[in-house]
Parts: C-alpha cells; structure tokens; sequence
C-alpha cells in the first residue's frame, strides 16, 4: 500500500471526525476533547484516533466513555462524507495529559544530567560560553 495514500486518508478522518466532535456532537462530556492524530494500520481496516481531554482523570475517563458511545454514527458519517471501499474501524486512546508530560519534561531533565560528559566536550563548552 502507499504509504502518502494511508497519510492522506490519516489526515481526512482526523479532519472529518475533528469537525463532527466539535460541531455536531451535543454530548457535554466531549466538552474540550480535540483530535490530535489519526494512525492507521497500513490495510488500513484499523484506525487510532488519538485525543487531547482537558481536565483530569475522571474527565477523560467520561470522555472516552462518550466517544465510544458515539462511534456507529461516526463510522456511518465518515462512510457518507469519505468515498473509501471499507471505511476502518475506529480506536480512541487519550493523548498524554499536560502534567503527564510535564513529568516526562523531568524525567529527561534528569537523565541528561546524570549522563556523564566527555572532558573534552566540556572544556570546549567552557571555551565558547567564556569567548561570549
């Protein structure tokens, strides 16, 4: 399969299934639930849908909840709007939360400074920064 035909069809049910949660779907549980990616399995029968939910927890948690609810009529209208042969099945997963990722920002924060240096690469740091 080409891999710019599995890339085209990622991007349209991103942007198709990004305009239905936002616009038509009146659930308030998807209140601040946008669509971040879209990865497809390559014969393409298979798609995850990858989503950013404000809030903690429990907001995500019934965020799914309602995304999964909705997943017949967001297959059945990306069939109507997309003219693919056999529209793929659809997998939400939440997208890492901002202070999941703030902790992941620490986390390598502190193995680069656990990583020992080469002498050599840190006297010529020590040269350029004292020449500024």
């Amino acid at each position: 399969m080409d891999p710019r035909r599995s890339q085209r069809v990622a991007e349209a049910l991103r942007e198709e299934i990004t305009e239905m949660v936002a616009f038509e779907l009146e659930d308030p549980r998807l209140e601040g639930v946008t669509v971040t990616d879209v990865n497809l399995s390559p014969d393409l029968k298979l798609a995850v849908v990858r989503l950013a939910i404000a809030g903690g927890k429990e907001a995500e948690t019934l965020a799914l909840e309602a995304i999964v609810h909705a997943k017949s009529y967001l297959k059945r209208e990306l069939a109507l709007r997309l003219d693919l042969f056999r529209t793929p099945d659809l997998r939400f997963e939440a997208d890492l939360s901002p202070d999941s990722s703030e902790r992941l920002k620490h986390l390598l924060k502190r193995v680069r400074k656990g990583r020992p240096r080469d002498p050599e690469l840190q006297e010529k740091s020590a040269e350029s920064s004292q020449k500024r």
